[in-house]
């Protein structure tokens, strides 16, 4: 079955209150498989010069530099720990995407389930390295703004770790949001076709408007792996908020607890139906055959006419 990740990300907005909200309506109201944050250590992960400037956006900006608005956004450690507890009581598991060597560090400790390695860091060994020395569960990468021969690097990397079979790799186009034109779902055919003997499972992660975009790529995966005998689609990852208008970057390209909780259902029914018929005739159609179908022994042979 296909797993749901309810993306929060920083749409927390600093609020460990926001936070527990936005878990408690992924799990309940949504019915998500994961509840995934993120976590950064800004003066480890930015220049100095890129901690001082100005926000690009200074509407979304929650402090007077980069870095200040990064900070902001930040919980510690232990409030992690809490986090995962939280999504423990809640019948939801936690994740967290790790962009720095400090955080990765933090999370693995905490030992969730999963832990993401996001686009822009993709290329950071001395972290990946750490995880696979470190960490014993799956490591969930995206191939955002990566390419070809970045992405075939970072295979090997894991193959020669003896990690690839923990490794779950995404299809994703960085962009917030990104138009249609642009989703490009048929990377997911190329990443089955190259990579799917090689690692756990496939992803996408879709940062687009609405959902009839994760149905399809539910749809391509799982027939390409039916087709390839290999190349298991196991995840669809989406960004989440509780209200699209908040402050912040992510918002706008996040789905709203309704938008999450269709999706949800989609796919878990979709599941469902990518599937041949188990027999000729189903039950339900012997009931219908009965009732409906035109059959020689019940209503005669046609009469023929000159």
């Amino acid at each position: 079955m296909v797993k749901v990740i309810a993306e929060i990300g920083c749409n927390h907005m600093g609020n460990m209150d926001i936070a527990r909200e936005l878990i408690q309506v992924a799990a309940h109201v949504c019915k998500a498989d994961v509840a995934k944050f993120q976590k950064r250590n800004p003066r480890e992960l930015l220049t100095s010069e890129e901690y001082n400037a100005p926000h690009p956006v200074p509407s979304n900006s929650y402090g007077a530099t980069y870095g200040e608005h990064r900070e902001f956004l930040e919980f510690s450690a232990g409030q992690h720990k809490e986090l995962a507890e939280e999504c423990r009581q809640n019948g939801i598991e936690y994740s967290t995407s790790v962009w720095d060597l400090t955080s990765a560090k933090e999370i693995a400790a905490l030992k969730p389930s999963l832990i993401k390695i996001p686009s822009a860091t993709n290329q950071h060994y001395e972290l990946q390295e750490y995880l696979c020395t470190h960490y014993d569960g799956e490591i969930h990468v995206s191939t955002g703004m990566t390419t070809k021969t970045e992405i075939d690097q970072m295979i090997k990397f894991y193959e020669d770790r003896g990690r690839a079979k923990d490794l779950v790799v995404y299809a994703c186009t960085s962009g917030y949001p990104v138009a249609f034109e642009d989703i490009c779902l048929y990377e997911i055919t190329s990443l089955q076709e190259r990579y799917g003997s090689r690692v756990k499972s496939i992803g996408f992660s879709g940062h687009h408007l609405g959902i009839a975009a994760d149905v399809a790529a539910l749809a391509i995966g799982r027939a390409n792996a039916d087709v390839l005998g290999h190349g298991e689609f196991g995840y669809i990852e989406r960004h989440f908020t509780l209200d699209r208008t908040w402050k912040g970057t992510d918002h706008a390209a996040s789905l709203e607890p309704d938008g999450l909780r269709k999706l949800c259902r989609d796919v878990a029914n979709v599941s469902k139906a990518l599937s041949f018929k188990q027999s000729e005739l189903l039950d339900v159609e012997l009931v219908q055959r009965e009732k409906l179908k035109w059959q020689t022994e019940k209503h005669g042979k046609l009469i023929e006419t000159a």
